[in-house]
């Protein structure tokens, strides 16, 4: 039987109908160690959020006496409550009708077509997502945003743009360059970028005029609309899902921040998970650190004459070791910016989404036409957020300095 649209749209749902879970490359590591969870989520007019409870305080009801003497007022354990909306994440996929028409003659040739761009879609968004879920700069927090790649570091009057790292900036990137409001810049709305001159500058389509040292650069719409990253929510500063960590007595909703070691020595190390555990009476899981930051770390092991051999940890973790009562994983994660290391309990931190990456297919096909032209289009997506549940359960430090 001749192959059709509909008996094609099947094929690919069932063919590419899996979770990007599966299309996950190995650079893809904070992402994939954070806990998913599609419970506690609602919906309202005003769209999908999170709502989760937050002890802030214990009963302090605790009293001793003599005999026979009264004893102390009852009282009540402290309580918050947490809440935040779901970000919504979307990855689009056309093709021409010329393309489609092998659809009609040769169904297995289509999808030979098809499936370059179908499977990299998939691996973009996980690639993308991961850069989200670990974040750019731990000053998010103080401005109240998220979406930023990388913030312009100069004055611009053409198409070069000066920035801290080109890190996450790649080729075809269709851009913003805002202010901290979210307006853009002169020329600074939906530039393309053209190409990579170094590791802190690259070049756009048009020329971007009046941008100034602290601007931020985000994909095209997508300032203020992501989903937070860890070097946002391990902060002591700022409002997180709602929560206002400046306000008396919400100081348990404040991370460990060591922004003043340089030199990384195993003393700040130790420092930092002993202020974690006494402000949240927990054991960190697992510290990331940028590339430069491990090769800090891997120098100090072997100047020490420590055993530094890769060790594989539960869940494919692959990673030195740092001795805090127990071993815990040190690993990389090349979005990580540069002199950053994460102190995180895993535990306490958590991804909320309707459902793993999934493409719209409401009508039951997975291909739309799109109007006016001769093409068709595949739309994948995830509604998703993520949460930290116990700010004070976690560290970072911001300025050490990398290793060559």
């Amino acid at each position: 039987m001749t192959a059709t649209l509909t008996t094609v749209a099947g094929i690919l749902k069932e063919v590419y109908e899996g979770d990007v879970r599966d299309q996950i490359t190995g650079s893809e590591v904070t992402i994939k160690r954070i806990t998913k969870s599609s419970e506690g989520i609602f919906d309202t007019p005003g769209g999908k959020y999170v709502v989760f409870p937050v002890r802030k305080s214990r009963n302090h009801g605790i009293s001793y006496r003599a005999e026979n003497a009264a004893i102390g007022a009852a009282r009540r354990q402290g309580y918050a409550q947490a809440q935040e909306t779901l970000k919504y994440g979307y990855g689009r996929v056309k093709v021409t009708g010329q393309m489609m028409e092998l659809a009609q003659t040769n169904a297995q040739a289509f999808m030979s077509a098809f499936d370059g761009e179908i499977s990299g879609i998939k691996d973009d968004v996980a690639r993308d997502a991961n850069r989200i879920a670990v974040g750019n700069r731990s000053a998010f927090a103080a401005h109240g945003f998220t979406g930023v790649i990388t913030e312009v570091t100069s004055t611009t009057s053409g198409a070069t743009i000066n920035v801290t790292s080109t890190q996450n900036i790649e080729v075809d990137m269709i851009l913003d360059i805002v202010d901290d409001t979210g307006a853009a810049v002169s020329g600074g709305t939906g530039v393309v970028v053209t190409s990579i001159t170094s590791d802190t500058a690259f070049v756009v389509s048009g020329s971007v005029a009046g941008t100034t040292s602290g601007n931020n650069v985000v994909r095209s719409g997508n300032w203020n609309n992501e989903p937070y990253g860890l070097t946002h929510l391990i902060s002591a500063s700022g409002t997180i899902h709602g929560i206002n960590s400046a306000t008396a007595g919400n100081e348990y909703w404040r991370s460990t921040v060591d922004s003043t070691t340089t030199t990384l020595t195993e003393a700040p190390m130790i420092s930092m998970c002993d202020t974690i555990r006494r402000k949240s009476g927990q054991h960190i899981t697992a510290i990331f650190m940028s590339l430069g930051v491990r090769r800090s770390y891997f120098n100090l092991m072997t100047s020490l004459r420590r055993y530094n051999e890769v060790k594989e940890w539960t869940g494919g973790l692959v990673g030195l070791a740092f001795n805090y009562e127990k071993e815990v994983p040190v690993v990389t994660d090349i979005d990580l910016q540069a002199g950053q290391a994460l102190f995180v309990n895993e535990n306490e931190i958590t991804v909320y989404r309707n459902k793993p990456w999934y493409w719209a297919d409401a009508d039951g096909n997975m291909l739309k036409w799109v109007a006016d032209y001769d093409a068709y289009e595949a739309l994948l997506k995830q509604y998703w957020q993520i949460v930290n549940h116990r700010r004070n359960a976690h560290g970072i430090m911001t300025g050490v300095t990398e290793a060559s």
